[in-house]
């Protein structure tokens, strides 16, 4: 019975490995829509942040001017918008538009003794205009909130009381300077709106912003601190669907900021509630503005728009006092040749097919097909994951296949969004497993059989064994490719999880298979395994390779450590390749390809596979990185095949003359 079972078992992995390739064709036309949204949407909209570049002026001799001309000088450069910060008393401020006195200030002022109960905000405009178009704004700003606004004068200049202290006074957010909003538009800049949720939701009086930026050619807000509007009060006001209808009904977008260290609280649900009209945008700090050179901030820019799906550059500055020269400076000028001369961002991004122009969200193509081949593709993953099992259990083979299946069906019921996170990182981890194990197995046949081959045969065993290990590696890309075929993957507003697992487990399973089920019976393997001395050696290697693998292991993900000589190399590759190859698979391919043609001759070289699966694991993991476009992460694995195949073959004629050297000269050194 026990041999039916076990013939029974090793005959079904052929129809396990069928289901595989009719999942991988089921998966193609959904890699097709995804490929189509990705190419929607080619528009890179360059934003600059107006409340810092207000601030540069505010320590200039002549603010005004100042002002006026570094906005032409910026609009000539390629920017084609600016953002507003929802005003203070503070930014009017230094805008010059009023002052402001505490109740301690008036008295000295007016010659009076300070009041013993009223510690009030007090407010004189600069100029007639100023007044006309402020007051009304802050009046109904702090009315809104119960504050009491009266009028006041000093030496004929109108003014304004507001009963709140001038701390809390200058912390109420209110609308985007008129005055500033139409001296922008005047001179051609599209706005870009940053709104706050600090203040209670009020339907109508949103209703009615929205209405004046959609009459001032407003397309896409953005939203500052830690939540977007409409969050804090949702559970009382239902506010995130009232902000995203009337987001709707004025045709106004959103923008999802990159890298942020958690996702704006309730940027998801009002995402899905305005049919994703999100773009992505990349944010260069102030810091780095003034402190990196024009070339290296061209690079961010040219790879934020093409590696990572960014269609909105937001640019900040600040001023700052620099000691040695004696003045304030800041990153404007260094900002305009990053984007024209020497830099040439503007022009690195259109050589790579984008245009300057208001970002535009992806238009989503989801075929009706799409549902039902996903099922198929559900079908074939779960056949992969059983072939990965078939390799350590082979009994358990149709069970687990079964098992597989209802497990999905459930669920995908309760959880669908952890049911395809969950099948994705299974196939991803099953594909280079099975393939490395393969991999090993021939090698240990070929070298059972005959490990004195001729040297071009055994390479012409290394290539073919490099490409089909490759070939069934990559089979999981299709699967990983549907199963998260969704808009709020590439928009960051849902994240693949288990990245560490997939860089993890493969290399554990090959090592648990290289160790145990190479030599016979695994349970004896393991029990040999267990009798073995420990030594100083075996301690001195695991440490070791317990510091590579914490190194490895910090590498993974977008939050990974990169060495300095790594980000030496990467501008290297980039502008060589104009893709960047992944660095782990330019170094673990030619070990692979180097392993597999040792192995052949020499037993234990076969333990570099437990390394060399990282390239293989790697080619999958790039396409984790859902942001990535497809057609970048493709041409990454080919180069990273290319290059690491080249490098290889290098590596197998360094070791031949290495190893002919040896023979020739170790009968002369032992006789000396």
């Amino acid at each position: 019975m026990h041999q039916k079972w076990q013939h029974f078992s090793t005959a079904s992995r052929k129809w396990l490995w069928i289901l595989v390739v009719l999942g991988i064709l089921a998966a193609l036309p959904v890699a097709y829509d995804r490929y189509q949204t990705e190419s929607s949407s080619n528009n890179v909209e360059l934003v600059f942040n107006y409340r810092g570049l207000a601030e540069v002026a505010s320590y200039q001799a002549h603010p005004e001017q100042f002002m006026s001309e570094q906005l032409d000088k910026l609009k000539a450069a390629g920017i084609t918008s600016m953002a507003m910060f929802e005003s203070t008393l503070d930014d009017f401020s230094k805008t010059r538009r009023l002052m402001v006195y505490s109740a301690q200030d008036v008295a000295k002022m007016t010659q009076s003794v300070i009041p013993t109960d009223e510690n009030f905000t007090y407010i004189l405009f600069t100029n007639e205009e100023n007044a006309g178009r402020l007051t009304p704004l802050i009046e109904d700003t702090f009315e809104s909130l119960g504050i009491n606004v009266k009028p006041w004068e000093f030496h004929n200049q109108k003014g304004l009381i507001v009963e709140d202290s001038p701390e809390d006074a200058a912390l109420k957010p209110m609308q985007p300077d008129p005055i500033a909003f139409e001296m922008l538009r005047s001179k051609g800049f599209h706005i870009v709106p940053r709104m706050s949720d600090s203040l209670p939701y009020d339907q109508d009086a949103m209703e009615k912003l929205l209405a004046y930026y959609e009459a001032n050619g407003v397309t896409r807000v953005l939203f500052e601190g830690d939540s977007v509007k409409g969050y804090n009060d949702n559970q009382e006001k239902h506010s995130l669907q009232s902000f995203a209808s009337l987001l709707n009904q004025h045709g106004i977008g959103i923008a999802a900021i990159e890298n942020t260290k958690k996702p704006q609280a309730g940027i998801a649900k009002l995402s899905y509630d305005i049919h994703y009209n999100v773009v992505r945008l990349y944010s260069l700090s102030d810091k780095d503005a003034q402190a990196l050179d024009e070339n290296t901030i061209a690079d961010r820019f040219a790879l934020a728009t093409k590696d990572r799906n960014i269609r909105m550059i937001y640019i900040n500055t600040a001023p700052s006092k620099n000691v040695a020269k004696g003045m304030m400076t800041d990153s404007i000028d260094n900002i305009i040749k990053s984007l024209n001369e020497p830099g040439k961002a503007i022009k690195e991004m259109e050589n790579n097919g984008f245009k300057m122009g208001r970002a535009e969200a992806f238009h989503i193509t989801d075929s009706s097909a799409q549902h039902y081949l996903k099922l198929v593709v559900v079908l074939g993953g779960v056949a992969f994951i059983a072939l990965m099992i078939s390799c350590f259990l082979p009994l358990l083979t149709l069970p687990a296949f079964v098992l597989g299946m209802i497990g999905s069906a459930g669920l995908y019921v309760l959880k669908p969004t952890l049911f395809e996170q969950a099948l994705a990182l299974l196939v991803a981890i099953s594909a280079p497993t099975v393939a490395v194990v393969l991999a090993v197995r021939k090698l240990n046949a070929l070298n059972a059989a005959d490990p004195n081959i001729a040297t071009g045969r055994r390479l012409t065993h290394s290539i073919v064994l490099f490409i089909r290990t490759s070939i069934i590696s990559m089979a999981a890309i299709p699967f990983v490719i549907a199963l998260l075929n969704n808009i709020t993957y590439s928009l960051v507003l849902n994240q693949f999880r288990g990245v560490s697992l997939l860089h993890a487990a493969p290399i554990l399973l090959i090592a648990v298979f290289v160790v145990l089920y190479r030599g016979g019976r695994p349970m004896s393997q393991l029990g040999k395994l267990f009798k073995t001395p420990i030594t100083l050696v075996w301690v001195a290697a695991a440490v070791v390779i317990a510091g590579l693998g914490f190194y490895y292991l910090s590498r993974t993900g977008n939050g990974g450590k990169v060495s300095s000589i790594e980000m030496a190399i990467r501008p290297f590759l980039e502008h060589t390749f104009h893709v960047r190859p992944r660095n782990k698979e330019i170094i673990a391919h030619p070990l692979f390809l180097l392993g597999i043609f040792l192995s052949i001759r020499y037993r234990n070289a076969i333990y570099l596979m437990i390394i060399a699966v990282i390239g293989q694991l790697s080619m999958v993991d790039t396409f984790a990185h859902i942001h990535s476009p497809m057609k970048i992460s493709f041409a990454r694995d080919l180069l990273g095949l290319g290059i690491g195949f080249i490098l290889g073959l290098i590596a197998i004629v360094v070791w031949q003359i290495a190893e002919g050297c040896w023979r020739k000269w170790s009968p002369r050194l032992k006789r000396q």
